[in-house]
């Protein structure tokens, strides 16, 4: 794709399964890998399989003021951001009734207030430089609802408007922001949403019958979708979000 070499970009959760598989991506499009996670070894795994144009950085994107030094230090590694995809991510399978405010809070931190947190530190600079391109992984909860998942459903929901807005105020600077939502993914994520559940197995057979196609997704499935957003054959789209699911969501 298009515009993808030696640009700088961002991944949020890049130690994990759609994160990790992202950035190998975007590294063997030529990109420069920032990999962004709380889980510091996790990071230098990933950067480590992506090459020499990658940098691990811990950053806890719930605080404000470590994000902007992660920010800075990346971008003093690797030169300015030209991209940023908010993957980072966290989930439990509790039904709200018996869901708690200090998960509310948890989930929020992370799921919405991260991504916020994100959007602040880098906005600036794609600004001055009037180009930018950012890439925000939601999920089709945020879409149709889930069963035991009506917090992070409503983050998600919160960052299809929030990235609409951004996108609306920021089209003029050059810089588009769109959101790629993700079905059933293998992920450690999808595994701990499970066993929240109670019967993984039987959740997992359910999921892959509602599937068109018949399976769960794989982290593999999703970097397509996302270098396409943050590559140049994207110039002209933005404010748009994007089923990653097996036709599980169909929505036009």
């Amino acid at each position: 794709m298009r515009g993808l070499k030696d640009r700088v970009v961002i991944v949020t959760g890049g130690g994990g399964g759609i994160g990790g598989a992202t950035c190998r991506r975007f590294a063997e499009a030529g990109a420069k890998v920032a990999v962004f996670d709380i889980d510091e070894a996790a990071a230098a795994r990933t950067a480590e399989a992506c090459g020499c144009a990658a940098g691990a950085f811990r950053c806890d994107i719930t605080d404000h003021a470590g994000v902007q030094d992660a920010v800075a230090a990346a971008e003093a590694a690797l030169g300015p951001v030209g991209a940023l995809v908010n993957n980072a991510g966290w989930d439990v399978f509790r039904l709200f009734k018996d869901s708690t405010p200090e998960e509310w809070q948890k989930l929020i931190a992370i799921n919405l207030v991260g991504a916020l947190n994100m959007h602040h530190a880098v906005l600036p600079g794609m600004i001055a430089r009037r180009a930018g391109r950012i890439v925000n992984i939601a999920s089709d909860a945020a879409r149709v609802g889930s069963t035991g998942e009506a917090v992070y459903a409503a983050c998600k929901s919160g960052l299809l408007g929030f990235s609409k807005t951004i996108a609306r105020e920021h089209a003029r600077h050059g810089i588009t922001v769109n959101v790629v939502c993700p079905g059933p993914t293998d992920t450690a994520l999808f595994a701990g949403y499970k066993e929240g559940a109670g019967n993984p197995e039987k959740l997992d057979e359910a999921f892959r019958r509602a599937v068109p196609m018949g399976r769960i997704g794989t982290p593999e499935d999703l970097p397509g979708a996302i270098l396409f957003f943050a590559s140049d054959d994207a110039a002209y789209v933005t404010g748009q979000v994007l089923s990653v699911s097996g036709g599980l969501t169909m929505a036009g």
